[in-house]
């Protein structure tokens, strides 16, 4: 089982606190496509012994690309790998790039998930964050989709200075009302070198309060809870069956392929990322070169990624696959390094999904789980 990533790396303007890579200028964007494409065919080998269950549209801003122009990587995914059956093909789209017609032509296509970048229900939080949708788009939006796409997330963002207790419950119970069957909500972090690092900087913005973030944490999972969602990732809240089949391989160590200007890959053994400049990559592919760095990863490298990735769900870390995969030395040293926090009730050992003892973050841990899971690294 294997994933297929696609970054598009174009937006139509820059959100105050995103560092992703992208470029507001569609100049390119043929050659773009162009260039998508050969990568695609330049490195089908790679997952030759694989099936793909997974197609992801991420980005950067994906819905910016014509049906036509999704249709056309798709097809080259179709004509190159083993695609499963019923693969889950997910779509990151922005409300303002969602019109009516949008939605119709993309619901006759493959895609059958669409991933909604909503951030807020309200426009002050939305101008905060320069995003390029007003409130009003983003409910026209999910009232439409919602009628052709059964399968839809949004993301929403939480912890923004001035976003009383009150106004993230609003927020919340919005997106309750729309009947969507997953959210992802993250916490306001502060990348440097954005502009939302810098009017912090300046003092024109309030610094990040992160005591706020952990009240607006705690209801959400309290919220969600109620309207039977599960917390199967720390950031993640899906419906029975509507868990995100893409990211979920992610955090379970499968492969992955990653295409496009600093897309990452995974096979198991290595990781890899292409190069995050537009100009550069479009050149190195079409001289049938990939702009790729490759990191060869230790046992301690692997140990260490799954333990961050394991602790943010609810699979927790399999013992059994500890040992199996690391070693019993490396098992015994993370028996020995999570006593203090099974003590402090910020882990606690379950009978995993896997059958076997896993570590799993308890509710008081969760919001806690990467800080947890560094001091459990094996350096």
């Amino acid at each position: 089982m294997a994933g297929i990533y696609l970054h598009i790396p174009f937006c139509k303007q820059a959100c105050y606190y995103c560092d992703f890579h992208f470029s507001t200028s569609l100049k390119r964007k043929d050659e773009m496509i162009h260039a998508l494409k050969k990568e695609l065919l330049l490195r089908k080998e790679e997952l030759k012994n694989e099936i793909v269950e997974t197609i992801y549209f991420g980005g950067g801003t994906p819905s910016l690309l014509t049906v036509e122009e999704l249709q056309v990587l798709i097809d080259t995914i179709y004509n190159n790998y083993s695609v499963a059956l019923n693969p889950e093909i997910t779509l990151e789209a922005n409300p303002d790039d969602l019109s009516e017609e949008k939605i119709i032509e993309l619901s006759k296509t493959p895609i059958n998930r669409l991933s909604i970048g909503i951030q807020s229900f309200f426009d002050d939080d939305l101008k905060f964050m320069n995003r390029a949708h007003s409130a009003a788009e983003s409910k026209k939006c999910l009232s439409i989709a919602t009628k052709y796409f059964d399968n839809i997330t949004i993301d929403l963002i939480y912890g923004v200075p001035n976003m009383t207790n009150k106004k993230w419950m609003k927020n919340l119970k919005m997106a309750f009302d729309f009947g969507v069957p997953h959210i992802s909500s993250y916490a306001l972090t502060v990348e440097e070198k954005t502009a939302l690092d810098t009017f912090i900087k300046k003092g024109t913005v309030p610094p990040v309060d992160e005591n706020l973030a952990l009240e607006h944490f705690n209801i959400l999972i309290e919220e969600t809870e109620k309207q039977g969602f599960i917390q199967y990732e720390i950031s993640n809240f899906g419906k029975p069956n509507y868990f995100s089949k893409h990211n979920t391989s992610y955090w379970l160590g499968e492969n992955y392929l990653g295409i496009g200007p600093s897309a990452h890959s995974f096979n198991g053994a290595e990781r890899a990322w292409n190069i995050a400049n537009n100009a550069k990559y479009i050149k190195s592919i079409n001289q049938n070169i990939l702009p790729i760095e490759i990191e060869k990863l230790t046992g301690n490298n692997r140990f260490n990624e799954y333990i961050m990735t394991g602790l943010r769900t609810i699979w927790g870390v399999s013992f059994e696959k500890v040992e199996k995969e690391f070693g019993a030395l490396r098992l015994e040293l993370l028996k020995k390094n999570s006593e203090p926090f099974i003590n402090k009730g910020l882990l606690e050992i379950q009978l995993g999904t896997f059958a076997s003892p896993a570590l799993v973050t308890t509710k008081k841990g969760r919001f806690l789980a990467d800080g947890i899971a560094s001091d459990l690294f094996i350096v």
